[in-house]
Parts: C-alpha cells; sequence; structure tokens
C-alpha cells in the first residue's frame, strides 16, 4: 500500500458511531420533536428541528436547536478522539447530524447578524469536511 500523496501529518477522520434507533424512528415517520426528549445527545435530531425551524422563519428557536446539536456533537466527536481538529467526513453517515448542527448555526448566526461567529462556524465546517456545506446546501434544496 503506498503512501505517496497521504498527509502524515493530517490526523485520522473521526468517525461518529451510527445511531440506528434514531435513524428508524425518523424513517418511520417520527418527529425530530418527540425524538429530542427520547435521544438528547443526537446532533442528527437536534439539526433537523434546526432546520425546520430556520425554514419556517424561527431564527432564534433555529440558533437555539443549532447549538444544541453543535455542543452534542462536539461532546460525541470528543468521546471518539476528535481533538479539535481534523477530518469529520461527510460521507459517513453518522457524521452528518453534527455538520448539519453546524451548517444551521452558521445560518442562523448569518441571520442574527453574529459576524465572528460565521466566521468561526464557516472555518471549521471546512475544516471538517471542505465538501460538506455543498452538501448539505444540496441536500435542503
Amino acid at each position: 500500500m503506498s503512501i505517496l500523496g497521504k498527509n502524515l501529518m493530517e490526523p485520522e477522520p473521526t468517525l461518529l458511531p451510527p445511531e440506528p434507533e434514531v435513524v428508524e424512528s425518523l424513517a418511520m415517520g417520527e418527529e425530530p420533536v418527540d425524538l429530542a426528549a427520547q435521544h438528547p445527545t443526537s446532533s442528527l435530531v437536534w439539526a433537523l428541528l434546526a432546520e425546520e425551524a430556520l425554514d419556517a422563519g424561527y431564527t432564534v428557536e433555529g440558533y437555539a436547536y443549532a447549538r444544541v446539536g453543535y455542543h452534542r456533537g462536539l461532546d460525541t466527536l470528543r468521546a471518539n478522539g476528535w481533538r479539535g481538529q481534523g477530518p469529520v467526513p461527510w460521507e459517513h453517515e453518522p457524521n452528518r447530524g453534527f455538520l448539519r448542527s453546524l451548517a444551521a448555526l452558521g445560518q442562523a448566526a448569518v441571520a442574527i447578524g453574529e459576524s465572528g461567529e460565521v466566521e468561526r462556524i464557516g472555518a471549521l465546517l471546512n475544516d471538517c469536511d471542505a465538501t460538506a456545506a455543498e452538501k448539505i446546501s444540496t441536500l435542503r434544496s
């Protein structure tokens, strides 16, 4: 196996554990608001709540949901070896809840004029996965 082209200084990607109960419940039509009480550590549930709120024009609520999803995601990332930097690839489906929460937090921060936060969030999202913002945008359009 060749190591040419691999940046040996970059940390290994962080891959969050699957949440089969959350995914199955969503597929069966359960509402994210109901799942938040059952699975409060799930970034995916909070991301969905944030996106719904933002899409409905509830900016402050969307910001709050996204902030919870972001912090829950940070907790889970750290518990799985992430040290504040390194890839969190979109291709690994369990990572998407955190990435979507982060993107929703950025969207809400733009809406309330929190420019410093917008820059930090954009940089973190890009550092986690440079393709995530575009993929999330496509997913939500």
